[in-house]
């Protein structure tokens, strides 16, 4: 199972033109991966912050690239029924020409359940929800007819067509919960994502997929584990010190993002980072962007930190 190198852009930008820059860029810098998120009113950019829609963005975005793999981490069931998702999910991997992944998590805080009117149900009841939905949209996108009664969802002799382009359309689950998540993650994800964190309990919950893998007669080798982390990079230490003071003037001193920053240093330091990862049996390596845009951190990621963890991998580095 070959690595591969993303970019997660999100789409806090004020036009479609910044965000469709970074895509066409990210394909141009050979990136495997490119994806948004699907929140409406993020904290990250406070009530007020600019963010697009995400499914019409990533359908448009996706008709401007022809190559990248265009993802959405992730979706929640609160916005929208399991079956628009699925019908929207088959169009985009159509406009796409079936370079779709599609995520699916159980949400959290956005400022758009209080501002839009929108219910926010408990999170063992978002849980149920993104476990019934995972088998409506695998059914609707694989089965001529489906019926599912749920305690969230029904459906009677429900149809999708076209399908997906892809026989198997990919299914990215993101997030971390061990009690509850780690488990729908070992029945239903092709990919499973999460923001990085301690490499200890990163392996925990791989042992906890496992687990559940084993439960369920499943192979914990069909799951690509995932991370999404941030960085800022430059040439030289003192240079990266230097981007590393401007880029905290950017973010507030509470900006939840910044327990997201893997690296703050040179190429070959991300490359130190990232490799405990690697040998943990990380498949997706998916660097983090918000306006402004750190090009020079995409150029140096892209140029020297991914090759350098292709040859590790290549080297068969022990997991």
């Amino acid at each position: 199972m070959l690595i591969r190198f993303g970019v997660h852009s999100g789409q806090q930008y004020r036009s479609f033109s910044e965000g469709l820059e970074l895509w066409q860029r990210a394909e141009e810098l050979g990136y495997d991966w490119v994806s948004l998120f699907d929140h409406y009113r993020p904290q990250l950019g406070g009530p007020q912050g600019p963010c697009f829609d995400g499914p019409t963005l990533l359908s448009a975005l996706a008709a401007r690239t022809d190559s990248i793999r265009c993802a959405m981490l992730v979706s929640t069931m609160t916005w929208r029924h399991p079956a628009l998702a699925a019908a929207m999910a088959a169009t985009i991997d159509h406009v796409s020409d079936g370079r779709l992944e599609f995520g699916l998590g159980a949400g959290g805080f956005d400022f758009g359940y209080e501002q839009y009117g929108i219910d926010f149900p408990a999170p063992q009841d978002r849980l149920d929800m993104l476990e019934e939905s995972c088998h409506v949209m695998r059914s609707l996108w694989t089965e001529e007819c489906t019926t599912f009664d749920g305690k969230h969802f029904t459906l009677r002799d429900a149809r999708l067509e076209p399908k997906p382009v892809q026989p198997h359309l990919p299914l990215v689950i993101g997030g971390g919960g061990e009690k509850r998540m780690l488990g729908i993650v070992a029945k239903h994800a092709d990919v499973w994502n999460m923001l990085v964190t301690d490499e200890g309990v990163y392996r925990r919950k791989l042992d906890i997929i496992a687990r559940h893998c084993s439960e369920n007669g499943r192979d914990p080798g069909e799951i690509r584990p995932s991370i999404t982390f941030r960085a800022v990079l430059a040439e030289t230490e003192w240079e990266a010190e230097r981007r590393r003071r401007e880029r905290l003037q950017i973010l507030p001193p509470d900006s939840p993002d910044l327990s997201e920053y893997l690296t703050f240093g040179t190429p070959d330091q991300c490359v130190a980072d990232l490799l405990p990862y690697l040998r943990l049996g990380v498949r997706d390596f998916l660097i983090g962007f918000r306006p402004p845009v750190d090009w020079r951190t995409m150029e140096l990621f892209a140029g020297h930190v991914a090759p350098a963890l292709r040859a590790a991998d290549s080297a068969e580095v022990p997991r």
